[in-house]
């Protein structure tokens, strides 16, 4: 969303902070608020105003009207405010059809005033400009301002001068009050566009003795524009409205959302509704909420919300379990009903999210049961037949009734099975990617047909003989942006309908140099140039008209502000949502001025069967093919919804003979283009026999059409419908997935919308769930009357699919070139032998925890973790003088880099240095399975002329033992149940140490045997694996990796002490000269 609002005490406090020096009623914004959990003494301290003054009460919960509700109470001494907020903290009172509990209060001061004092201010944005209205009356009894009140204009880069204001506004305003209201406006106009303001309503505005007041204060912001006001807002609150708390589940989703790319809503309702929806779409979770309320379901509608724009596994397992948390609270007699639905997605894959909520109903599969949730799913798109199967598979898996459905089901029919209103059909099985690419498509086929040219039948109206459409087969198009993927799709439509070449003619991204990329076409590989700098883009392409721009919300304003410069364009698609609508109005009127098409902010763009796409919509190639976008149709649609309009697309090919052109203009309040723009393009083009508006609640804009259809403008048959239905039946304002979703008005209602378009001549259904049966009974009667005949369905092409694609449906199979059991980087995170890096960080396994998954795969107990990671600290390092550290030093010294230094001290790693760990656990082993005494073992090795590996230290001895291999003794000797290798190795130590007193057992002998009791006796490994691993030489790897933490230490310490080149000293260097060897020679006497 972007317009929300916020406290009134929030909205004086920016006033106060951000309003030029010396306006009018800046230092008289003095305010103070309370709420659980605030004291009264911070409260006191930080506002001193509150004991030197009479002061005003009154809620602040964006309550309307609270003067008339007996919510103000004014002239009070500070413990007379404190007294009246403490008798009306947590009081329950009902407004109109809902009630809720005060929370939350602001106290000021009062201002002793007469009723001639009090004036009226608003300043709200519109689509063309910003309107500043003012009323020369104002406060609880000012009436109709809309009527009253006088009204100045602005276009988008106007600013107000207060000559202009004087001259506009202030008619009956006296006039000893002109300059300073005048002044204050100017000023509060610049502070209302620098803050990214939508509204701002002062009502009263007093004056009194020349000086200015602002009594009461309501605000709206533009929450999009966070990223450039952050440092200004603050950090301000967006409360929810009155009679509906904010839940912390609603606040983890929030947040949530704004970590994300992807789209995530939630709004409790009702918390002990037996309805709960969890729905991908902005526009199909208002279809769903609509079809809910019409079925008789509003009072037990628990929740409003959506996941959309590809959301990761993880993300949609958290809005998942966050749903299943709030629906199992607390039972309902009757049973609850799940709605898992959504349209068809255009890029999301289905089988992908669906793994996050499947995840979710195996940790709840057993409450779902008790409390007898019943769930009921729906969903198209890519993968989805993988998506329904495990959907389904999981259902019976876990024993919970689950009905799985694809898009041969109307998307809404599944509310109409939950709620008991139409029968639940046996879910049909779905066709595979193949058959949806190599047959026709699913479902019953309609004939395609085709206009009559010249029927006397009907005639329809054109206002312009020479008709140009926004798309033809030869459109060439550039993107913005790196979407590799978005572009294949482009190219795979483009290949299936037929073009001779293909319409992206190249890619602009800043962050690279010129290069280019490959793509399919059909089966050949191609490339696609991608350009650093959009000049040169569109020098090399001058049949561009067409930008497709995917740069992110923060950057979409000044890309699109560039590509306006080049004449050559015509048409650019915004897809990113959350463009500031400040910066989208300013877009608007440079495009409106240059004559150029903009489709979007938050738009998937539009599609035109058998012609051109833009980027992502009407999804992969196998939609393309099941909704026959491969070839016109004669039924061309404007949506607001990306998401929508792809079920447009399926709903429109199984009613009709299927889509001429579609566009989604967009969520966001101000969208480039209009629905009209485009109705009006479809009107005036002779191929476009059938029109299908898909509304919204939000905006006046439907009404333009409702007045082009009165005056014959507009004379084609439209089939129309607003979603939003349900929000009139809501006891408090649900702001919808999309920006633009929010009724300010009663003439903004879906309701409202619907009605003005039936009584124009559009045709309406009466629901959106009877949609499809009014388009087909629509679509026959053109037919029946001649205006459309049809013809038979050419079979739909063949086109290639990518091979990662195939292999993700498990469409092929291939024998892979490496295999690899430790560890998997392709899901939702990292995972270590099956373990999650979250769990691994959660569960808090430590360095040998993970070296037990990677190594081993498997987890060891923790006293064998604590063990390998010991292991590696007394590994670690012995001083520079041992080969391996003295050969990273002179490496180092060198000016060789940090691998190669490591690697020079690794290769001198063998039996000589380090290398005994393998060694002594082979020895050991095989002497102790053999049966041998530690004094035979000793012997027999004596008679081999071995020495006995793990045995013996140059320092060390008996009496002056070495730490490290006491300390691993002790632990090993306290912490593993049993130690028989250990036990039988210090018995071997007795007997050499005997003989001499140095050959104790080592630390590479004590780490050797206690790592061969860890592998035989943990009870994590077979007697098979742990003699493996022994011969397989890998106890070495924990020298290896503990010594190299060493060798870097000694890299980066040479470096520090910026050592130079090192040689070694002559006298350290004993010269053996070798003797001439004197030959002498035979003579034979």
């Amino acid at each position: 969303m972007s317009a929300k609002a916020i406290y009134e005490c929030e909205g004086k406090r920016l006033l106060a902070q951000w309003l030029p020096e010396g306006t009018p009623g800046r230092d008289n914004l003095l305010v103070a608020d309370f709420a659980h959990g605030f004291n009264w003494e911070t409260i006191e301290a930080a506002h001193p105003f509150l004991s030197k003054t009479e002061l005003v009460a009154k809620p602040d919960q964006l309550i309307k009207r609270r003067g008339k509700l007996g919510l103000v109470k004014v002239k009070l001494s500070l413990d007379q405010a404190k007294t009246w907020v403490k008798e009306h903290m947590d009081k329950e009172i009902s407004i109109g059809k809902t009630t809720g509990k005060l929370n939350h209060f602001v106290i000021e001061p009062f201002v002793a005033h007469t009723d001639s004092d009090e004036h009226y201010l608003c300043i709200f944005a519109g689509r063309e400009g910003n309107t500043i209205m003012f009323c020369h009356e104002g406060g609880v009894d000012v009436g109709d301002v809309d009527a009253k009140a006088a009204k100045l204009v602005l276009d988008i880069d106007e600013m107000p001068t207060e000559e202009k204001i004087k001259s506009t506004l202030f008619a009956q305003l006296p006039a000893d009050r002109h300059a300073l209201i005048a002044t204050f406006i100017v000023n509060l106009y610049k502070t209302f566009l620098d803050l990214h303001f939508t509204y701002l309503e002062i009502n009263p505005i007093v004056v009194v003795d020349n000086e200015l007041y602002v009594l009461d204060l309501a605000a709206k912001l533009d929450q999009t524009a966070e990223y450039l006001c952050n440092d200004k807002w603050g950090n301000i609150s967006f409360p929810p409205p009155f009679g509906r708390d904010a839940l912390p589940e609603e606040a983890y989703i929030a947040e949530l959302d704004s970590k994300s790319g992807a789209s995530l809503k939630l709004t409790i309702l009702n918390a002990e509704g037996r309805i709960w929806t969890m729905v991908a779409g902005g526009g199909a979770s208002v279809v769903y909420s609509d079809t809910i309320c019409d079925l008789g379901g509003s009072t037990e509608l628990a929740n409003y919300g959506e996941y959309s724009g590809a959301p990761s596994e993880s993300q949609t397992f958290e809005y998942a379990k966050t749903i299943l948390t709030l629906m199992t609270k607390q039972a309902h007699p009757e049973g609850k009903v799940l709605i898992i639905g959504g349209g068809i997605a255009n890029f999301t894959n289905v089988a992908s999210t669906f793994k996050g909520i499947i995840r979710a109903l195996e940790d709840f599969a057993a409450i779902i049961k008790e409390h007898n949730i019943r769930i009921f799913v729906r969903r198209g798109g890519p993968n989805f037949q993988e998506g329904l199967k495990r959907m389904r598979d999981a259902g019976d898996r876990l024993g919970i009734p689950v009905a799985v459905y694809g898009p041969e089901t109307h998307m809404t029919a599944i509310v109409g099975m939950g709620l008991g209103t139409r029968e639940a059909t046996m879910p049909r099985t779905e066709s595979s990617f193949f058959d949806g690419i190599l047959t026709t498509s699913s479902g019953t086929a309609t004939p395609r047909t085709e206009s009559t040219a010249g029927q006397p039948v009907m005639s329809y109206a054109s206002e312009s003989g020479d008709y140009k459409p926004l798309f033809t087969n030869k459109t060439r198009a550039l993107f913005f942006g790196m979407q590799p993927r978005a572009a294949q799709g482009m190219l795979d439509f483009d290949f299936c309908c037929g073009r001779e070449e293909p319409s992206v003619a190249g890619m602009i991204y800043p962050f690279s140099g010129n290069h280019s990329q490959k793509f399919y076409w059909g089966s050949n590989e191609v490339l696609i140039p991608v350009f650093q700098q959009m000049g040169e883009a569109m020098e090399r392409h001058p049949d561009v008209d067409v930008l497709i721009n995917f740069a992110s919300f923060r950057s979409a304003y000044e890309s699109t502000l560039e590509a306006l410069e080049y004449p050559q364009i015509k048409v650019i698609a915004i897809i990113a949502e959350g463009i500031p609508e400040h910066l989208t109005r300013k877009l608007i009127k440079v495009a409106q001025a240059k004559g150029v098409t903009i489709i979007g902010p938050a738009t998937v763009g539009g599609i035109k069967p058998g012609c051109f796409k833009i980027g992502n919509t009407g999804g992969m190639i196998d939609n393309i093919i099941s909704s026959k976008l491969y070839r016109p149709g004669s039924v061309a649609y404007v949506s607001r919804s990306g998401g929508m309009s792809n079920e447009l697309n399926n709903i429109i090919s199984r009613n009709t003979n299927g889509v001429y052109e579609g566009v989604a203009i967009g969520g966001d309040r101000y969208p480039g283009s209009v629905f009209i723009d485009h109705l009006f393009r479809f009107q005036d083009d002779p191929e476009v026999k059938m029109m299908v508006l898909l509304g919204e609640v939000g905006g006046v804009e439907e009404y333009e059409i409702c007045r082009a259809i009165a005056s014959g403008r507009l004379n084609k048959p439209i089939v129309a419908w607003c979603i939003g239905t349900c929000g009139s039946m809501f006891t408090s304002e649900v702001q919808f997935g999309h920006a633009g979703a929010c009724a300010n008005s009663d003439m903004e209602t879906a309701v409202a919308k619907n009605k003005a378009l039936k009584e124009a001549g559009a045709i309406v259904p009466p629901s959106f769930d009877s949609l499809g049966d009014v388009l087909k009974e629509t679509y026959d009667r053109l037919v029946s009357d001649g205006v459309i005949v049809p013809k038979p369905e050419p079979p739909p092409p063949r086109v290639p699919i990518d091979y990662k694609w195939a292999q993700e449906l498990g469409l092929i199979r291939k024998q892979a070139n490496f295999i690899s059991s430790i560890s998997d980087e392709r899901g939702e995170e990292l995972l270590y032998a099956g373990m999650s890096i979250t769990s691994v960080f959660q569960e808090d396994i430590g360095m040998g925890g993970v070296i037990s998954l990677l190594w081993f795969q498997r987890r060891l107990p923790a006293a064998a973790c604590k063990f390998i990671e010991m292991s590696l600290m007394v590994t670690a390092d012995h001083g520079p003088a041992v080969s391996g550290a003295h050969n990273t030093i002179v490496a180092a010294r060198a000016g060789k880099d940090l691998v190669s230094s490591i690697c020079s001290g690794l290769l001198t790693i063998g039996d000589r240095f380090g290398g005994a760990l393998d060694g002594a656990a082979r020895m050991f082993s095989q002497a102790y399975d053999a049966g041998q005494s530690p004094r035979e073992f000793v012997t027999a090795m004596r008679k081999q002329h071995k020495l006995i590996m793990g045995i013996g230290h140059k320092v060390k001895s008996v009496t002056n033992p070495d730490m490290r291999v006491v300390i691993m003794r002790d632990f090993v000797k306290k912490h593993f149940e049993k130690t028989p290798l250990l036990d039988y190795a210090l018995e071997v130590e007795k007997v050499t140490t005997a003989k001499k007193p140095n050959l104790i057992l080592n630390v590479d002998g004590v780490i050797a045997v206690a790592f061969v009791d860890l592998l035989r006796e943990c009870g994590a490994f077979t007697r098979e694996e742990a003699i493996e691993y022994i011969e397989m030489g890998c106890l070495n790897a924990l020298f290896v990796l503990g010594r190299t933490t060493g060798f870097i230490g000694h890299w980066i310490d040479q470096r520090r002490l910026k050592q130079g080149l090192y040689r070694h000293p002559w006298d350290d260097i004993s010269y053996v000269a070798a003797k001439p060897v004197m030959m002498s020679r035979n003579v034979d006497a």
